[in-house]
């Protein structure tokens, strides 16, 4: 039997990291193409991260100088090659201001005015463990836009504590569709040219007797309440249709952050939004309500909140972002929020499953942190608003179970309520 097995190739999973490997290779000499290291760089240094500081006094005849030397642990070296070096050979001008941003804040933490001469083990510890946070977050920032092909760019960034990415959470850019549940795909599309101009009887908004949503800038010009029928994939139009928002993904750059107040994770935009603008997609998995009461009870204990029940028209279906989500997985609440929720149907027209499209309520400056209300409520001008009022009144965005813990709101606005639910 063995004499038949074919062994040209043998390949198992590496469960070392390419910094790992990258070590290795230098300890032992050994050049290796797709690390990038050969002849020419196999001896190259290059900085890290800067571990430590320190002051030293040295004389010269009767003049005494003060030395600053920088302890630094050098890129694909074990930290045993970690050298003492003094400023004026170091080169990395943003890597200095990086030490010392963090230094400061941990002087600030320890209520002391400035560094001493030489610092602390616990200090040089906090130091190395930032450093060493912030290669783990760089990375997932780097993970996670290599997922999209959305336009804006996310960024990580975390100046409070030593949290890193998530775990259990998968990022993903469209619904992961749960057991048992059929997402159909639309069958016919509009014949329009400009949909935007020209509709033919109404475009695809038309088609569903409801009004086209967008106006020239793709700005949504319907109350909030009423759905957004974009063009889909059998529509006659190209993709620069005015009718293709959401679909089109991010398009600003957004940042994934540590709030300082105790509300975990965050997001704010790197520029600025306009008013009534597409922002982001709320994404996660697709179960039913009654796989979603299951796992309430469970996020209750956790103090989880991330069901969003779909109750358009039926309470059939609640997207679960706790485990499989996008950035609005990180969105915080807020009772003066700067985001409103639409209902969207493109490619799917079954009203059970609508998309869930976060608009812009107002201008939102660039470094603001972008929020959408947990509790969110729609006056009911029509029937339409009247079927959506469900989806935001008592349950909001944890949707089940229905009987929940009252939890507390640190959104801190003039005007909150204090309790989320």
């Amino acid at each position: 039997m063995a004499e038949n097995l074919k062994a040209e190739f043998c390949r198992v999973a590496c469960i070392a990291t390419v910094a790992q490997l990258e070590v290795i290779c230098r300890e032992q000499g050994v050049k290796c193409d797709e690390l990038g290291i050969n002849k020419h760089n196999l001896c190259d240094y290059e900085v890290e991260y800067l571990c430590d500081y320190k002051k030293k006094v040295i004389n010269i005849g009767k003049t005494q100088i003060v030395q600053e030397l920088y302890l630094v642990k050098w890129k694909g070296y074990p930290e045993s090659s970690n050298t003492w070096e003094p400023r004026k050979n170091l080169k990395c001008v943003d890597l200095l201001n990086q030490f010392w941003e963090d230094l400061n804040a941990e002087m600030r933490r320890q209520k002391k005015r400035a560094a001493p001469r030489r610092l602390d083990p616990a200090t040089v510890s906090q130091l190395i463990q930032r450093a060493k946070l912030r290669q783990t977050l760089k990375q997932w920032e780097t993970h996670l836009n290599s997922l999209g092909t959305h336009k804006g760019h996310i960024y990580v960034r975390n100046q409070v504590d030593l949290e890193g990415p998530p775990k259990n959470f998968t990022y993903i850019n469209d619904y992961k569709v749960g057991d048992g549940i059929l997402l159909n795909e639309v069958s016919v599309g509009c014949e329009c040219t400009d949909c935007l101009e020209n509709p033919v009887e109404g475009c695809c908004a038309g088609a569903s007797q409801h009004k086209f949503a967008y106006n020239e800038l793709g700005q949504v010009r319907i109350r909030p309440g009423l759905p957004i029928y974009e063009c889909n994939k059998r529509c006659r139009c190209g993709i620069d249709c005015s009718n293709r928002v959401v679909q089109r993904g991010i398009q600003y750059s957004l940042c994934i952050f540590r709030t300082d107040n105790g509300r975990g994770w965050g997001v704010k935009t790197m520029e600025r939004i306009r008013k009534n603008t597409f922002v982001m997609e709320y994404v996660g998995e697709i179960i039913t309500t009654e796989e979603a009461e299951r796992r309430g009870h469970i996020y209750d204990k956790e103090g989880a909140t991330y069901l969003f029940d779909l109750d358009y028209v039926d309470d059939e279906y609640t997207v679960d972002a706790a485990h499989y989500g996008n950035i609005s997985h990180f969105v915080n609440h807020s009772c003066d929020p700067n985001l409103q929720v639409y209902n969207v149907f493109i490619d799917n027209l079954d009203e059970r499953l609508p998309r869930i499209a976060f608009f812009a309520t107002r201008g939102i400056k660039a470094g603001e942190e972008l929020t959408f209300d947990y509790n969110m409520k729609i006056d009911p001008v029509d029937a339409e608003s009247t079927k959506m009022d469900s989806n935001f009144s008592l349950t909001g965005l944890p949707g089940s179970p229905k009987k929940r813990m009252r939890v507390e709101c640190k959104c801190g606005v003039p005007t909150c309520r204090k309790y989320l639910f």
